[in-house]
């Protein structure tokens, strides 16, 4: 009782769900294909795949990386590990087998969670992951033996709450985001980051314990991970998409009866393109929220005529803050319609210069944050750390200014990032891998417009001297090393790269012949 009584009052991502259980036992909790769980059966599963962790020696303090599509075994294991004290390492299921390996190294991760089409991929990146102890098949291992299966372990684990005292600073998942210098760093979420974001937004927006909640986005993502543990703080229902299909989307909001879908603007695009969209009956939907990108406003626009009655919200901010930071409300959709709204409850923000002074307003500086949802660190990277917090904001990249009602508007990136279909690129990771490539001189990569992701990564290059490449040459060997997101959708042949006086590339050069594509 000592154990359960300290749980109950600490801010902890699996208390959510176990309390819910006993609150809730006979609410549907989630719902994937033709499978559904109700909060008690829902929680008993979890106690059973903690117990099979356990058993393998997994417990406070160990990394598991997770490779799954979305589906009801990946909120298993989040869970799961969340009671045990455990990390979560979410990976993005689009990469290959170097970028895969990194992140599984980098972590520590002691145990790998995998969808069962990646088990070639796995199998021939074993030798890089050194400490890993357990490979997990989900559902069960394929030709090759070296894999346990999961529904195997799930069937031999116990039901019983597994009590283990988690405090709520403990690291709960290491979220990797795309880094400056080619390679990801590891954002350190704790148990209260996480909650606490969650209570914030459920504070900002009307929800209640009878949403029913559509996943459509992946949930290697904290975006998408904070809708759905907003949806089990509630007590509601969410149901669970493997994949973006537009059509099933729709199929599912009538059936179903959704009220509430959070969908990066590309996909609010797709959505609203499919034929015959006035068949489908969507009067349940009531929230929509969007984020990643830019939302045009005409789209917006269009998304209130599809969904009558909708209540769309904006929202902004970005891993390390657990996820968001600020809010554009329903009833200043079409109002401020190039804003990111106002900052949330519980998440402080100033807009500073170069030496950490507030700029007036109106004035271009720096987002900065503070807050209870701010990351602990970057992992093993205490220089990124020192970098990104100072005096205790974080320092976001993010140059925007903020208007006398204090609406943010985000007007550039200190980083050269680009938005492609709501997933993050660096253009300095792809330009790694192409200075790889054997003919390649030197390469520049930027974001171009692109109507149907927002941006789209264009390469310039520099053959080297007496050599050939084709277009389709670079992309292939892009796709060999990078996540399909990450892969130029086109590229330029040039003799040399515009650079100034002290040899920087001039990427605005490349952007004003190119265009720029629409930002926040």
């Amino acid at each position: 009782m000592e154990i359960q009584e300290h749980l109950s009052r600490n801010f902890l991502i699996g208390e959510i769900l176990a309390g819910n259980s006993r609150k809730y036992p006979d609410k549907t909790a989630f719902k994937e294909g033709n499978r559904s769980f109700t909060y008690s059966q829902y929680n008993f599963r979890v106690n059973k795949l903690a117990s099979a962790f356990r058993e393998l020696g997994i417990g406070r303090g160990d990394k598991v990386a997770v490779l799954l599509f979305n589906s009801i075994e990946v909120m298993d294991c989040y869970f799961a590990l969340a009671k045990l004290g455990a990390v979560a390492v979410p990976v993005n299921f689009r990469f290959v087998g170097p970028e895969i390996a990194y992140i599984v190294d980098n972590s520590d991760s002691v145990a790998l969670v995998f969808d069962g089409s990646f088990e070639k991929v796995i199998d021939a990146a074993r030798g890089e992951m050194p400490r890993v102890r357990h490979f997990i098949a989900v559902p069960g291992p394929g030709e090759t033996s070296f894999a346990l299966d999961y529904n195997e372990l799930l069937d031999g684990g116990s039901g019983v709450e597994p009590l283990v005292r988690v405090e709520e600073n403990d690291p709960a998942f290491i979220m990797y985001t795309s880094g400056t210098t080619g390679r990801p760093k590891g954002a350190v979420l704790s148990h209260k980051n996480l909650y606490s974001n969650v209570v914030f937004n459920l504070v900002e927006r009307p929800a209640g314990h009878g949403e029913v909640y559509l996943c459509v986005p992946p949930l290697f993502h904290v975006a998408a991970l904070i809708m759905t543990l907003q949806m089990v703080f509630l007590g509601a229902t969410t149901i669970i998409h493997r994949t973006f299909d537009p059509r099933a989307v729709m199929e599912t909001v009538a059936g179903e009866k959704v009220t509430s879908l959070f969908l990066v603007p590309a996909m609010w695009n797709f959505l609203v393109q499919i034929p015959n969209l006035d068949q489908y009956d969507v009067s349940s939907v009531k929230t929509a929220i969007t984020g990643a990108a830019i939302m045009p406003l005409n789209l917006k626009k269009r998304l209130l005529q599809v969904f009558p009655g909708l209540q769309l919200y904006d929202a902004f901010g970005q891993t390390e803050m657990s996820p968001v930071t600020t809010l554009l409300k329903p009833a200043d959709t079409l109002r401020k319609p190039t804003s990111v709204g106002r900052p949330i409850v519980g998440v402080e923000v100033r807009v500073v210069d170069s030496e950490g002074n507030d700029v007036p307003v109106g004035e271009v500086g720096e987002i900065v944050y503070r807050g209870p949802c701010m990351l602990q660190e970057y992992y093993k990277n205490p220089q990124a750390t020192r970098e990104a917090i100072v005096d205790g904001w974080f320092h976001s990249g993010d140059l925007v200014r903020m208007d006398e009602e204090g609406f943010v508007y985000v007007v550039d990136r200190k980083k050269d990032m680009v938005i492609s279909g709501g997933e993050n690129v660096y253009p300095a990771e792809v330009e790694e891998v192409l200075y790889r490539h054997e003919k390649i001189l030197e390469a520049a990569v930027i974001g171009v417009p692109s109507d149907k992701w927002g941006e789209a990564v264009h390469a310039v290059v520099v053959p080297k001297p007496g050599q050939t490449l084709t277009e389709e040459e670079v992309i292939s060997f892009c796709a060999a090393n990078l996540a399909g997101y990450k892969k130029p959708r086109s590229v330029e042949f040039v003799d040399a790269l515009p650079r100034n006086a002290a040899g920087k590339v001039l990427k605005t050069r490349l952007r004003e012949k190119h265009g720029t594509a629409i930002k926040y």
